[in-house]
């Protein structure tokens, strides 16, 4: 059942990102243009998706516990670190060059176009190298005389 539900909600989101043209680089770089051929239409994308997670919140963390889990798994961490502000710049500007975030990407891998599938390749090149950095500092932190 929780696969069923898992299976459902990626559906769902695949679908909206479809539909509501994000999954579109050129449309996504048309919004960044400001100055040039600007296209509003992601910010009321943005805008949705806001809201609705907002009531979404609302409704399940009034909730004592989640419907396929024991407990909600909820961050605990709420200050502005160097990594958190890096990441969020390095994503930032990979949006921008390449027109896909990750959300998008995936979806749009349905539409077998070869410049998505080098995008998430090299998503998840990114991702196993910050994983082999993290370690690599996590030991040498570890090893380190005291």
């Amino acid at each position: 059942m929780r696969l069923l539900v898992t299976y459902a909600i990626g559906l769902i989101f695949g679908i909206g990102i479809s539909v509501s043209g994000m999954i579109n680089p050129a449309k996504v770089l048309n919004f960044f243009d400001i100055a040039g051929s600007w296209d509003p239409s992601l910010a009321f994308v943005m805008g949705g998706a806001l809201a609705v997670t907002f009531l979404g919140y609302r409704l399940v963390l009034s909730r004592s516990a989640p419907v396929m889990g024991p407990e909600f798994q909820l961050p605990t961490k709420r200050d502005l670190d160097p990594k958190l502000i890096g990441g969020s710049a390095l994503f930032g500007v990979g949006w921008g060059i390449a027109g896909f975030c990750p959300g998008g990407a995936l979806p749009a891998l349905g539409t077998g176009r070869f410049e998505v599938a080098i995008f998430v390749a090299a998503l998840i090149a990114g991702i196993l190298l910050a994983r082999a950095i993290q370690s690599t500092m996590r030991r040498r932190n570890t090893d380190a005389p005291a």
